[in-house]
């Protein structure tokens, strides 16, 4: 079975996190995606290390989001490079961009003339704080959208220091999103035969994934503050020592409390009054993990994995991003997927799987800048070979 975006085409005017996430995505699912990039300069993740081999034009930063892409080079600031984006724009499906509210449109393309060069299309925006409300002009950078989202308050240590969350989490909810918002239009438009607009904001990403901590503020009338590796509303549920590290452990019900005490040997701590339910157990916390941490600190942490694990209990160590190289789950579900002619350089897999449809067990290269000049301007576009010729000579087209 092909991949089911097989013939949706992709304009992707984004660039370095939040757009290029969603478009790979879209690739990913087998959209082809042509990728405008400023002559010279290019996506500005070109320049975001680390790099391949101390090569400054093999940014393996850029490859984990853009490999399988083609990429053409143009001067939109030129007439004759938004001539070229406006083809384009009447071939293809789908549009996304993360500029700053009101620079598309600066060039000539407001939302208004997008639909009317094609009514079909789905142009969609990615950026900081959408394109309505107060803060819609200001730029943004994940860190940024971090802390006004709040998600940076309720991230740290148990002792109150708040950090960043360790990825760039606030650009990759909205990439998800977006690509979220252009599915649900291009399966509407098979339908309706109409184009649409979608506008996702990271800041709007970001505190929709805030879930319980809202919820806890409404309910409970305390501001949430950061509880390090410990779950808000379940005990046990976070880290805990054992003789030599630390494991991971989820018990998320009485029942599997029970099993728990059993395996740990403290099944007197299910009489105890302090943590017969739930709710007792997240009231006394502190207590209950001084007792566990006592209870595991008597043996390794590879001992009570192989011993909760054979219990059906919720564990984990923590892994670092090598051990991810050797995990047999993650192999499995092929979600380290090598790039093709980069020495077993691997990326990110796609994490939806469709039945029928085979996982790549490699990606192509993402693309040099205006690699696909030449290929996209004559084959789909219908420029004859003069024609670009003359466009690379007055730095239109760019290589």
């Amino acid at each position: 079975m092909e991949k089911p975006l097989k013939d949706i085409r992709v304009v992707d005017l984004t660039r370095i996190l939040a757009g290029p996430y969603c478009t790979m995505i879209l690739k990913n699912l087998g959209a082809e995606v042509i990728k405008l990039e400023r002559p010279a300069v290019g996506d500005d993740a070109r320049q975001i290390g680390p790099f391949r081999d101390d090569d400054r034009k093999r940014s393996a930063y850029f490859m984990s989001l853009n490999a399988g892409k083609r990429s053409i080079s143009v001067d939109l600031k030129a007439e004759e490079g938004r001539a070229i984006l406006k083809r384009l724009i009447e071939r293809s499906d789908v549009l996304v961009e993360n500029y700053r509210p009101g620079t598309l449109a600066g060039l000539g393309f407001s939302e208004k003339d997008i639909l009317k060069i094609n009514p079909e299309i789905v142009y969609a925006s990615v950026s900081g704080f959408g394109h309505t409300g107060p803060d819609s002009d200001k730029c943004a950078y994940d860190m940024i959208v971090q802390a006004l989202s709040g998600i940076i308050s309720i991230t740290g240590t148990e002792g109150g220091e708040t950090v960043r969350v360790g990825t760039s989490v606030a650009d990759i909810f909205a990439g998800m999103f977006a690509a979220i918002g252009i599915l649900t239009s291009l399966y509407r438009r098979s339908s309706t035969d109409a184009g649409a607009r979608v506008d996702v904001a990271m800041l709007d990403g970001t505190v929709a994934v805030l879930e319980n901590a809202i919820a806890r503020y409404q309910t409970e009338g305390e501001i949430p503050a950061p509880m390090g590796k410990r779950h808000p509303s379940i005990t046990p549920f976070g880290g805990y020592k054992t003789g030599d590290s630390e494991i991971i452990i989820a018990v998320g019900n009485d029942k599997l409390f029970e099993t728990f005490c059993d395996v740990i040997d403290t099944p007197e701590l299910v009489e105890d009054g302090r943590f017969s339910t739930n709710e007792l157990r997240t009231k006394n916390v502190s207590e209950l993990t001084e007792l566990i941490n006592s209870a595991l600190s008597v043996n390794t942490t590879d001992y009570w994995l192989e011993k909760l694990n054979g219990a059906g209990i919720p564990c984990a160590k923590v892994n670092d991003i090598s051990d991810l190289f050797d995990y047999p789950q993650i192999r499995a579900r092929n979600m380290l997927v090598p790039v093709e002619g980069e020495g077993g350089f691997a990326i990110a897999g796609n994490p939806v799987k469709i039945g029928g449809v085979d996982d790549d067990t490699s990606f192509e290269r993402s693309p040099a800048l205006g690699e696909h000049n030449e290929a996209v301007m004559t084959e789909l576009l219908g420029y004859s070979e003069v024609e670009v010729s003359e466009l690379y000579r007055k730095g239109v087209l760019f290589k």
